[in-house]
């Protein structure tokens, strides 16, 4: 997980980043990491017209689109330009869009980091959510993730690592968090959740973080017949759209915690912004449990 900026949105390479630096973003009608294929034509239209006007929190002192052009692996350009996208497929008009705007927590732009932030004011809801571990464990951690990023993919291992080190102390949530740079992050979500339907969600999870880079609607069908799940049961939950809701809820989750990319950890209520590896965070699981341990 990054500092500041979440991992995942690191993803442009330098030779993208060449030849994007020569495109006009005032003219440009596709800017990096950001979907536009659901909107009408009008609708892109008056999306372009804000992103061309608004400044980008980022402190870089550039436009949104600008910002997208220029340094696409912003995470304050992309989540605003997110928030405008959906707000004006909602049917928002442009004040209402502005207020959204105003309304996001990166309109505030880069806060003062800790290590380990305050708890978050409203707890994360998990009742849920897919989890490993005690139900009982003294630490939860809570993870928003997104099953076409590469850097999730990563984390997996560490995160493992981490469970192996606590096997009694730690309990694992999942919550998606699909961003709408990654087209095939939503269609991963529901079927990992149509996994968990017949108890093989983390079986379904290891499969799509191992295939991230080739996640398609009949790759993933093949991975859910060798994670060993009934096809046809799979198939028909998968395609319901009875988990659109749930997604949705995770991503809403995140939103109001503070998620802006991914992976996002949470332990016991406190945002992580540092590395997953287990020299890194084991110091600060071992002071959540020392007033346990010290009462014993």
């Amino acid at each position: 997980m990054a500092l500041l900026l979440r991992a995942c949105l690191f993803t442009a390479a330098a030779t993208l980043l060449l030849a994007q630096s020569s495109i006009d973003w005032q003219t440009t009608t596709d800017l990096p990491g950001i979907d536009t294929k659901s909107l009408s034509p009008s609708q892109k239209t008056a999306v372009l017209k804000i992103l061309r006007e608004q400044d980008c929190s980022c402190t870089c002192g550039m436009k949104i689109a600008e910002c997208r052009i220029k340094d696409p692996r912003c995470g304050f350009s992309t989540g605003l330009a997110e928030v405008v996208v959906r707000a004006v497929r909602e049917g928002k008009n442009m004040d209402q869009v502005l207020d959204d705007l105003k309304a996001s927590p990166l309109s505030k732009g880069p806060p003062e980091r800790k290590i380990l932030e305050d708890p978050v004011k409203t707890p994360i809801p998990i009742a849920s959510a897919p989890s490993k571990g005690p139900a009982d464990a003294r630490i939860t951690l809570i993870e928003f993730s997104d099953f076409e990023c590469p850097y999730c993919s990563r984390a997996v291992h560490q995160v493992d690592a981490l469970l192996k080190a606590y096997p009694s102390e730690i309990r694992l949530i999942y919550k998606q968090f699909p961003l709408s740079m990654h087209p095939h992050a939503r269609l991963a979500a529901t079927a990992a959740l149509a996994a968990n339907e017949q108890g093989k969600f983390w079986e379904m999870h290891d499969r799509l973080f191992a295939n991230y880079r080739q996640l398609s609607r009949e790759r993933i069908l093949a991975l859910a017949k060798d994670a060993g799940l009934d096809l046809d049961r799979f198939t028909a939950d998968w395609t319901s759209g009875k988990f659109d809701a749930a997604v949705s809820e995770d991503y809403k989750d995140g939103e109001t915690a503070g998620v802006f990319g991914t992976p996002a950890f949470f332990i016991n209520g406190k945002l992580y912004n540092g590395p997953m590896e287990l020299a890194a965070v084991k110091p600060l699981i071992d002071a959540e449990l020392k007033p346990v341990r010290a009462s014993k």
